[in-house]
Parts: structure tokens; sequence; C-alpha cells
């Protein structure tokens, strides 16, 4: 895995120009299915982090970039899912990792846009996850939502490691105190609004699963 991120970075720093598309092509391959189960995007993004940091590639469109090829390798996954349909948890090559589908659909059945904003972060679950809501047919308007948050948030997230590796310590320390705490309290409180919002989906989708099975047993009682 090394090896191949070296080579990855190697081409991207010799490739400026065309860097962010790249990036946005890889995140996007990374994202999709079982290619994010056998090949991870973090240690790709925390290299170009330290490209960043060099002065070699430009911050801003690179996680522009990074976040749309993330956001797109989940919507593909996520419609991969919806017309494959349940049976495919039980076909090759997902019959092979059933711990990680199972982990995805517990989460999804528990926390669904929670799932899908926080899947990405974890390793077999990034893509495990997008694949579980197309199957079940998770609701497209929650799932864009999550989606794209997480993604806005995955690719700087997981820059910035390699971001602080090669500018070091010394240069954070000479960052304004008042500037990192608007930042810390921007990051908290957009964090929240993430939250919340997917609290009151899931607390409304919950509202509509009971209303639907009271009409139901109304029904039947009838």
């Amino acid at each position: 895995m090394g090896e191949i991120v070296d080579t990855i970075i190697a081409w991207l720093s010799t490739h400026q120009e065309i860097a962010g598309p790249a990036l946005g092509g890889l995140c996007l391959f990374l994202c999709l299915g079982i290619v994010g189960i056998l090949i991870t995007a973090p240690p790709v993004l925390m290299a170009v982090g330290g490209l960043i940091a060099a002065g070699s590639l430009d911050a801003v469109p690179m996680v522009l970039w990074a976040a749309a090829g993330g956001t797109l390798g989940f919507v593909i996954t996520y419609w991969v899912g919806r017309w494959l349909g349940p049976g495919v948890v039980h076909r090759w090559p997902l019959k092979n990792y059933r711990r990680a589908v199972a982990r995805s659909r517990l989460l999804f059945r528990r926390y669904a846009s929670l799932a899908v904003f926080f899947c990405r972060f974890f390793g077999p679950l990034r893509c495990t996850v997008p694949l579980i809501a197309g199957i079940t047919g998770m609701n497209q308007r929650r799932f864009y939502i999550a989606n794209i948050a997480s993604a806005l948030i995955w690719a700087p997230a997981f820059m910035a490691p390699g971001w602080i590796a090669v500018r070091g310590m010394a240069e954070l320390e000479a960052v304004g105190e008042a500037h990192w705490l608007s930042l810390t309290v921007a990051g908290l409180a957009f964090a929240a609004v993430v939250v919340a919002l997917g609290f009151k989906f899931q607390r409304a989708r919950l509202e509509r699963q009971r209303l639907r099975r009271r009409r139901i047993a109304a029904r039947r009682n009838a």
C-alpha cells in the first residue's frame, strides 16, 4: 500500500495542472463499494496534505476535488445498491465481508442519516453503508445531505495530519489563539447542526413508522 501511495503522490506532484481532477477521480474510485474495503483513501489524502503544506498544490481546489470525488463515489454506490436489491449481500464479493455488512445494516437501521455521515471516517463502513442505504431504499434527499456534509469534512480532516507533519507544530503555535478558538467554535457548531438535523430526521422517520404500524394494526382489527 505504501508503494502505491508513493507512486500516486509522485505523479500528482509532477502533474500539478491536473492534480485536482486526478485526486477527485481517485477519491471517487476509492469510495466505490468493494474498492473502498480493499483500498483506503486516508493515506493518499494525508500525503496530499503534505504536498499542500510544501506549496506544491493549492489547498482549496484539492479539498473541493477530493470532497466531490468522495461524494460521487458514495452516490454511485448508493444507486448500485438500489439497482441490485437486498439479495446482493448474499453474493460475492459482499458475502466475504459479512461482518462489515452486518455492522453497516445495524448502524443504518438505528441511525440512518448519521450512519451515512459518520461511516466515511471508519474503514470498511465507508463503502458498505452507502450500499446498504441503496439496498434498503433510503430517502434520496436525506442521503445526499448526509453524504455531501460528510465529504466536506472528510477531505480536509484527513489532509490535516500530512499538512501538520510538514509544517510542524512551531508554525501552528504562531497562529493566534483567537483564530484557533474561532475555527474550533465554527467546527463544533457545524458538527452540532449536522448531528441535530440527523436526529431530527431520524425521529421523524421513527414517528412515521410508528404511525404506519398503528394504521396497519387498526385496519387488521377493523
